[in-house]
């Protein structure tokens, strides 16, 4: 081998030493960019459905609870589904839209209204939880809208699960 051929491999393997270390950096920080970035899907829907909520104020309109928003089941049995209704009517001037429902766990399904609801119409949220859990439980839902005055109302049940 030559001095010539020598250097010239040399001179590779630097060149390589010197970028292995940026390309490791430059993956690494692609990935703490994913990290920070990756909402579940429910976060990023009800981000988008409060977001569309604040941007129409003119369209806000009026509702009325007809069943308390804070619900208490009193005893459950381990492992059974239970259904929660909250009905409400639109007491306002503006068909209610109802943007978005999410629930706080993964045991808990929301379910709202596909259609506008009239001014003077009545509607329903739906929830079902499916029994999980030991003890004293609370579950929320929330839902988007174009409700007044804060777009977004909290419905909330609790019991008390039997192990049995």
């Amino acid at each position: 081998m030559t001095c010539r051929s020598i250097f010239a491999f040399m001179s590779s393997c630097l060149k390589i030493l010197l970028l292995l270390p940026i390309l490791s950096l430059t993956l690494w920080a692609c990935k703490q960019v994913d990290k920070r970035t990756n909402a579940t899907d429910a976060e990023k829907s009800k981000e988008e459905a409060l977001r569309i909520a604040q941007a129409d104020t003119l369209n806000l309109t009026d509702v009325e609870w007809l069943d308390s928003i804070d619900r208490s089941l009193g005893k459950l049995k381990a492992k059974k589904s239970v259904d929660i209704i909250w009905r409400f009517k639109n007491v306002g001037n503006k068909p209610l839209i109802i943007d978005n429902a999410t629930a706080s766990c993964g045991c808990t399904v929301p379910e709202k209204p596909e259609k506008p609801i009239a001014p003077g119409e009545q509607g329903i949220i739906k929830a079902t939880f499916n029994g999980s859990g030991e003890g004293s439980i609370r579950k929320e839902v929330h839902v988007i809208g174009n409700l007044k005055p804060n777009r977004e109302i909290t419905l909330s049940f609790s019991g008390q699960i039997d192990k049995k």
